[in-house]
């Protein structure tokens, strides 16, 4: 299984969420969907995805 952390693209030690296990792009909104099943709704860009090192950075607005 391949879980993620999301950070901000500005400030990588800032954490949007962790165990990201999927995400959707509509627009500006991103949906990330933890482990658990827990969402989060970020306005922002996908700037980066490293799915081997597990990281996705967002640049939000």
């Amino acid at each position: 299984m391949c879980l993620s952390t999301a950070v901000k693209a500005s400030n990588p030690d800032e954490i949007l969420m962790e165990y990201v296990s999927s995400l959707s792009i509509d627009g500006d909104l991103i949906t990330l969907v933890d482990l658990m099943g827990e969402k989060k709704i970020i306005r922002g860009t996908l700037t980066f995805a490293d799915l081997t090192g597990a990281i996705l950075k967002i640049d939000c607005k």
